[in-house]
Order: C-alpha cells, then sequence, then structure tokens
C-alpha cells in the first residue's frame, strides 16, 4: 500500500505541539539521577541501563550525557569482557551507536573489541567509519593501520607491483579466452585482477568470488572504476559454497586462481578445485591435446605444478626453532626437557602444529648453506581431478639425497614451478627475483647432526591432510642407517672429533630405551629465538645483581643508622627477600634469573601451564627454591590487574617491562605501564629497561616501496587499482631485516627519540632532529630500530645478529629527493607507541609534507 503521509494535505490546521507529559518528564529525571549515582558507585551495568532509558526518551540530553555515558559503556563492556558475556557486549554497542551512531569515540572502542575477538573485517569497517567522521583522531588511524596488515598483507603490494608474474597470468588467461573457454571463474580474486584479465581478453562471462569481506568489497569499488562492474559478477563467499544455478547460471569452462601459498597447499587449493571440478566446471577435455578447441570442456589456470627441495644450514633458522645453547644467563638448561617452535615437519599430522613456516632465503641474515642438490618433490596436475582427490591417499614417498658438503641439518626448504599452461609458467625459487617466499621445514633436535659429504639423507614426503609435508627422517652413513627422529630423543651429539666413535655413539642411540616420553614444551619461534640470545639474558643477570647489591648495602645502612634507636620496621625490612616482578609477554626467563641472585623473590608472568612447569624444573635443577619463584597471573584476576602490590605492606625492588615487540614496534602502552610501575617501587627501586633510545638511518629502497604500495598502473597491466588498495598502505613496514634489506645508506645512523621509563620529566612527545646526507639519492624510507637500557651503563641493541627482534621503517609517502651534504629535517613523533616521521630538505624551506 502506497505511504500516503506522503502526499501534500490541503486544510488542516498545523499540528499542535505535544504537550508536555510530567510523568515522562519525571522517570528522565529520575533515571538521569539514578544514573549518575550508579556511576558513582562503579554500578556500571545499572547505569547504562538508565543512560539507554533517559537518551531514548529525551535525545535533548545526548550532548549533555555524551561523555558520561561513553565512560558507562566502556566500563561496562570491560566487566562483560572479563565474564566472557562477549554477545552481550556487542548487544550493548549496537544500541550505543543505535544512539550515536557517527560518534567516532564509540566506533573505534567497537572496532577495538572486535578485532581482540579475531573479527578483522568488521574491526576495520568500525576504524574506517571512525576516521571517516574524524580523519585527524589518531587512535583509529593507528587501529586502521594495525588491522590493515592483517587484512591486506604485505605481499599483495609486491605480488601487483610483479609486472613479469602480471603478465605471464594475462597471457594465460588470454590464450585460453581465445582458444574458446569465454566462461570465466575466478576464485579468490583478491583485486579482481585476473578477472578483468579474463574480460579483457573477451571473454562473455566473469564470475568472481572472495571470502575475505574487506578484499571483496576492494575488488567491487576496483571493477567499477575499470569500467566492467556490469559484465563482471563478484559473490562474497567461498568457492566451496557456489552451486549452479544458485550462484551462477552454469558451468564455467575456464577456472584461473592463485589460492596457493609458499606451500603450495596451504590456502585450500586442493579442495577449492575438487569441488570446482565436480559442480563449477564443465568436464576436462579428453585425449592427447591438451590444449585444443575447450568450448565445451573445461580447464584451470594454473594446470599444475612442480615442487623442488633441498636441504641447508642456516643459524638463522636454528635459532628459531630449537635451543642452541646450554646457559642461558648463567641458568643451566639442562632440565628444560623438549623445547622446539610449533613448526614440525613430521609425516604424521597434528593439529597443534603447522607443517611449515615461510622465509625468503636470500634475506635471511647469515645466508645459508645447500647441503644437497635441488630434488624434485611432486608434480600435481590441477587438470585432473582423479590426481587431485587421490593426493591425500597417496603412499609416503621416500627420497634419497647425496650431501653434496659438510654442514648442520637445519631444515628443508621448497619452492615450486606453477606451471600456467604449455608455455607459461612462474618459479618461486630462492634465487628468483619474485614476490614469493619459500616453505621451511625445520629439524627439530636438541643438539643438531651435522650431514657430512658422502651421506644420504632420506627425506619422506605426503599430502594426508592436504598440506604437503617433507620430513628428514634418517641418514645413510657407511652403510649403516640412523633414524633421525630417535637421535632428536637421544640428545645425539652435534659431532665428534673421532668418526668411528661417532658412527658406535649414533648406532647405540638405537639401542637406547624410548620408553621414557620427554618432557616437551612448544614456545613461538621469537620466544626460543630470545632465549638464544645470550648477551640479553647476560645483561639481564648483571643489572639485577647490581641492584641487588645496592639494595642490600642501602639495608645494611639502614640497619647501622637505627643500631641506637632499633625499630622492628627496619629489620622487617631487611630480613624479608626483595621483590621482583617480570611482566614480559610470553615466555621469559627473567623471573628465574632474578631469583637465583638470592634473597629474592620473584614473580613470573608465564601463564601457560607447560610453561610454568619448565621454569620450576629449572628453578629445582638450579638450586633455586620454590618459595623464591611464583607465577604473578596465578594471583590475579585478570592481566590488566598485573602491575599491583606484591601486598598491602610491600612494594617491588624491580619490575621488568617487555618494551619492543618482535615485529620492531614500541609495545602498545607502554609509557602508561611505565608510568604505573613508577608508583608501585620502593625506594631505590628500578624499573629495567630504564630507558630505550630509538636510531634510524635516511635509506634509498626500492622493495620497501615495492613492499609499501602499488607502483602506478603499469605493473598491474594498465587497470586501476593502486588507489584503492593503496588504501591499506600504513607508513611503518614492520618485521624487516635491516642487515639483508636491499637500500643503499643515505646517511649515518641518528639518534631519533629517547623514551625515559623512569623519568617522566624527561619524556617529550615531539623532536626534530638534523641529518645530513652522505650520499646523492632518493630518500624512500627511514628504517630504526632500538637500544635498551638497562641501567646508565649496559645496554643491548636491537640491530644485534643474535637479537631476537626485526626492524621497522618509516616509508615516506612522497620520496625526497637529496644530494650529499645537505641537511634533511626530520619531525619525529611519538603518540602513544607509534613513531611517525615527516621529512623535509631543509635548504629548500617548505611546508613538511
Amino acid at each position: 500500500m502506497p505511504n500516503t503521509s506522503t502526499r501534500q494535505k490541503h486544510g488542516r490546521r498545523t499540528r499542535r505541539r505535544r504537550r508536555a507529559d510530567p510523568a515522562r518528564n519525571e522517570l528522565v529525571s529520575s533515571s538521569l539521577e539514578s544514573a549518575q549515582q550508579c556511576l558513582f558507585n562503579q554500578d556500571y551495568g545499572t547505569a547504562f541501563a538508565h543512560y539507554l532509558l533517559v537518551l531514548n526518551l529525551a535525545p535533548v540530553f545526548k550532548d549533555f550525557a555524551r561523555e558520561s555515558f561513553r565512560f558507562t559503556l566502556f566500563k561496562w563492556a570491560e566487566e562483560l569482557d572479563s565474564l566472557g558475556r562477549i554477545q552481550y557486549l556487542f548487544d550493548c554497542y549496537e544500541q550505543a551507536l543505535e544512539l550515536f551512531p557517527d560518534d567516532e569515540v564509540i566506533l573505534n572502542s567497537m572496532g577495538e573489541h572486535l578485532f581482540r575477538m579475531g573479527f578483522r573485517d568488521e574491526a576495520a569497517g568500525y576504524f574506517h567509519k571512525a576516521l571517516k567522521m574524524r580523519p585527524d583522531y589518531p587512535e583509529a588511524r593507528e587501529n586502521f593501520y594495525r588491522v590493515a596488515n592483517w587484512l591486506v598483507e604485505r605481499w599483495h603490494f609486491f605480488m601487483l607491483n610483479d609486472h613479469g608474474r602480471n603478465q605471464k597470468y594475462q597471457q594465460a588467461i588470454q590464450k585460453a579466452v581465445q582458444k574458446g573457454c569465454n566462461t570465466v571463474l575466478d576464485i579468490g580474486t583478491g583485486t579482481g585482477i585476473l578477472g578483468m584479465c579474463a574480460k579483457k581478453a573477451g571473454a562473455a562471462e566473469v564470475y568472481a568470488c572472495e571470502l575475505s569481506k574487506t578484499m571483496y568489497e576492494l575488488a567491487c569499488e576496483v571493477v567499477s572504476a575499470n569500467g566492467m562492474d556490469g559484465s563482471i559478477k563478484i559473490l562474497h563467499m567461498k568457492s566451496l559454497e557456489m552451486e549452479v544455478p544458485k550462484d551462477i547460471p552454469h558451468r564455467v569452462s575456464l577456472v584461473v586462481t592463485e589460492t596457493v601459498d609458499a606451500g603450495l597447499f596451504g590456502e585450500g587449493i586442493i579442495e577449492s578445485l575438487i569441488h570446482a571440478w565436480h559442480h563449477l566446471l564443465l568436464p576436462p577435455k579428453r585425449g592427447e591435446n591438451e590444449f585444443g578447441e575447450q568450448s565445451a570442456t573445461g580447464r584451470v589456470i594454473p594446470a599444475g605444478a612442480t615442487v623442488f627441495g633441498m636441504a641447508v644450514e642456516c643459524s638463522e633458522i636454528r635459532r628459531h626453532h630449537r635451543l642452541c645453547v646450554t646457559k642461558v644467563g648463567g641458568l643451566s638448561m639442562a632440565a628444560a626437557g623438549e623445547l622446539h617452535s610449533p613448526v614440525s615437519c613430521s609425516s604424521e599430522p597434528d593439529d597443534s602444529m603447522e607443517p611449515y613456516t615461510t622465509e625468503r632465503l636470500s634475506r635471511l641474515p647469515g645466508g645459508y648453506k645447500p647441503l644437497t642438490e635441488p630434488f624434485t618433490a611432486l608434480n600435481i596436475d590441477f587438470n585432473n581431478v582423479q590426481e587431485l582427490e587421490g593426493l591425500s591417499s597417496r603412499e609416503v614417498q621416500e627420497i634419497r639425497l647425496p650431501v653434496i658438503q659438510q654442514g648442520e641439518l637445519d631444515a628443508l626448504a621448497v619452492w615450486f614451478q606453477l606451471h600456467l599452461d604449455e608455455e607459461n609458467s612462474l618459479s618461486t625459487g630462492p634465487q628468483e627475483d619474485t614476490c614469493w617466499e619459500q616453505a621451511i621445514y625445520p629439524f627439530h633436535s636438541a643438539k643438531g647432526f651435522v650431514l657430512k659429504p658422502r651421506d644420504e639423507l632420506i627425506v619422506e614426503v605426503s599430502c594426508r591432510d592436504a598440506y604437503l609435508r617433507l620430513c628428514s627422517v634418517a641418514v645413510l652413513r657407511d652403510g649403516h642407517k640412523i633414524s633421525l627422529d630417535k637421535l632428536m630423543d637421544s640428545q645425539y651429539p652435534v659431532s665428534n672429533p673421532n668418526p668411528e666413535a661417532e658412527l658406535c655413539s649414533a648406532l647405540a642411540c638405537l639401542q637406547t630405551d624410548q620408553s621414557q616420553a620427554r618432557d616437551f614444551c612448544m614456545l613461538e619461534c621469537s620466544e626460543i629465538a630470545l632465549l638464544n640470545n645470550q648477551d640479553y639474558h647476560q645483561s639481564f643477570c648483571t643489572v639485577l645483581a647490581k641492584l641487588i647489591s645496592q639494595l642490600k648495602v642501602k639495608c645494611q645502612n639502614q640497619e647501622r643508622g637505627s643500631a641506637f634507636q632499633p625499630g622492628p620496621a627496619v629489620a622487617t625490612r631487611c630480613a624479608s627477600p626483595f621483590y621482583v616482578l617480570d611482566v614480559s609477554e610470553g615466555f621469559s626467563l627473567l623471573s628465574l634469573i632474578a631469583a637465583s641472585q638470592g634473597h629474592v623473590k620473584a614473580f613470573s608472568s608465564v601463564e601457560k601451564k607447560k610453561q610454568q612447569e619448565v621454569l620450576k624444573r629449572l628453578a629445582r635443577s638450579n638450586s633455586v627454591s620454590e618459595q623464591h619463584l611464583e607465577f604473578w597471573l596465578n594471583n590475579t584476576e585478570d592481566e590488566q590487574g598485573m602491575l599491583q602490590r606484591p601486598s598491602r605492606e610491600k612494594l617491588w625492588s624491580a619490575i621488568i617491562l617487555d618494551c619492543v615487540e618482535t615485529c620492531g614496534l614500541i609495545r602498545q602502552k607502554l609509557m602508561e605501564k611505565a608510568s604505573l610501575a613508577r608508583c608501585l617501587l620502593e625506594e631505590g627501586g628500578r624499573i629495567f629497561p630504564g630507558k630505550i633510545v630509538v636510531y634510524g638511518m635516511l635509506v634509498e629502497s626500492e622493495t620497501l616501496l615495492l613492499e609499501s604500495a602499488v607502483q602506478g598502473q603499469e605493473p598491474t597491466l594498465g587497470f586501476n587499482i593502486a588507489p584503492f588498495i593503496n588504501q591499506f598502505t600504513v607508513p611503518v613496514h614492520v618485521f624487516l631485516d635491516f642487515s639483508t634489506l636491499e637500500c643503499r645508506h643515505l646517511s649515518e645512523s641518528v639518534e631519533l627519540f629517547v623514551l625515559n621509563l623512569m623519568d617522566a620529566n624527561a619524556n617529550y612527545i615531539n623532536r626534530e632532529v638534523k641529518v645530513q646526507a652522505t650520499s646523492t639519492g632518493r630518500i624512500t624510507a627511514i628504517p630504526f630500530w632500538y637500544h635498551i637500557y638497562l641501567d646508565e651503563e649496559i645496554s643491548v641493541s636491537t640491530l644485534g645478529q643474535a637479537a631476537h627482534w626485526k626492524q621497522a621503517a618509516v616509508v615516506l609517502q612522497q620520496p625526497l629527493e637529496v644530494r650529499a651534504g645537505e641537511w634533511v629535517r626530520l619531525a619525529v613523533k611519538l603518540h602513544k607507541s607509534t613513531i611517525s616521521i615527516l621529512a623535509h630538505i631543509e635548504s629548500t624551506p617548505q611546508q613538511m609534507e
């Protein structure tokens, strides 16, 4: 029925203004008073309900109550979060946004909760809307940058900038369309570039699907901007959920996809292609002429792949996947049990483990040494559905690899050649100039294993759960087979100067009783690298010993000073141990190192039970009493209450803060934590570290540009993609290895900023730094790193080769031309934990970018 109320009315008097309703006004007034009283009493749930009633009945109070309403919402949300009432939490935010749909603070807070819960797509939408409401809102901007790194990973930019890769896909698609494949489905379309290639080649119908909401919306914008929105149908769904004719009208003659990762099968290409052959594609062509007339048959681009691998020695891989030291900070690690990363190359599937990790071998610090020639691990034909279906049930393949040079076995490195068609292929090999990384299958052993020329390494290849798995299982040496699995359990030594003794030892290991299960604990790769950082732990050991010694002297002086007027307070204080709190993220030995100093009661923030057991075993084996080591999170209700007094009568002698994330950024809310920690220290107590000095350097790096933003339309085959995906460009590039980054240094390193954790008055927000260029070039980025000062004399650098940290870099929006000798002025700003840098040439005064 039409809405007749929209028609113009004639002959009616103006509607009278609604009369005041005394009962309604009384309800609003009493509810507002109740809301304020509940807020005062910290009854946030009831206060929130009263505010909802007031603002729904009397919107006129919105401006008056906005700040109090926000505060109440955020406090109530914290309570709901701690209680696990997540759905109710989001319901409250929905109610709040019905009242204040354009409130950037509420929008940003909603996004933060969604991000913490893992809903990154949805979080990005709220951060983006908050920025639209207020473009200069720094919290929303920083949150958007953080979520952008998750939603549009940096390889997207590098891949779209890879003109050679894009062109080969375009050529293969064009050739297929010209041979009759005129109905096309692009699975995992991303930006839509492959679907647009098909349409440009003359395909009559093009469909595309994309699971990520962010990438789906991005693809819709890109396709529309390139004038193809009416001719390419994009679906926001998994291809596995697609049906004919519900989602597409009929089966297609060509599927194009690049749903492959460094390990080839990790993004589910096998499952999606099996489904496509059964439900979405025309049947495959039969007969010899594989690439003949295809109009009534189906095919896939890429047509197949060949997987290659080789055994490597690489200290960088080793130190991230297994413990390489016997002592850490003076503590013997013998009782730690089996510690290794969550990456296992076992041929048996295990849901708690990842089958491989990824690295770009050419960029690993210290490089790598091939121990075998490259070998073919697997061939797969994506146009053979029977082969795809039989992949998981293939028998385990055993391959023998002759060792070509001596070295410690650290990993199997894997790459592949993607056969787009009979003429075009792409390689992800370590020697290629490509956007791809290689898959790394680390070898886990407490003491490693040295391969020698004339050895044969036996590798098993399987795909039991549709993941490619490679496992080093044994070595043939002098006619004897040495099982690497058993050697891992029996602590086989790295090498022995006597070859005969070495072989006898290895064979003896085979007779070892394996009935007793070893203590096993899984740590993150960064946590293992931290344990292997001996300088870091020794530096902490030194400064903790120095502090405890100073505090003991102070107590002794106080006892002498009160000798003539003895008091129980002084005696009790000096008799009781010094309290040390370690609030490091993840697994940390620093609390145990503190407890080992004597006269110290240390509190660890380690939360996982298995990791706590490791610390307890190490404490016992290093003669540290269990009474001197406690787990702080066992005594607190939640992590947010971690920074508090150890007891009503005590303060902390030392608080250890985790200041720098592995990715190279300052940890969030570090300065707020330091401010609270200072209030909890006894006189003479210290925060470790005391200060952090940020260093940086001017560089020219084409690599950083390519990994940060799409550089125009030329790499993307003339399609207009850059403006849309570059919305997800972030100004700070993380997880860099500066030592292997392809770049030209245009200046010496320079101090950019200082964060003082012990003295709040020494801190600042903005700083201008002058840097003299030592070479002529284009400044594209400013990599930065940290010197972490544990005290005034002892510091550790996040740039050292033994460091477990990576580095970060600010990438300039517009490269800056500079000549040798010119001075560059950097405006450095720290907002909360985020560093931003703007640059201009000092000799040419102009407004900063």
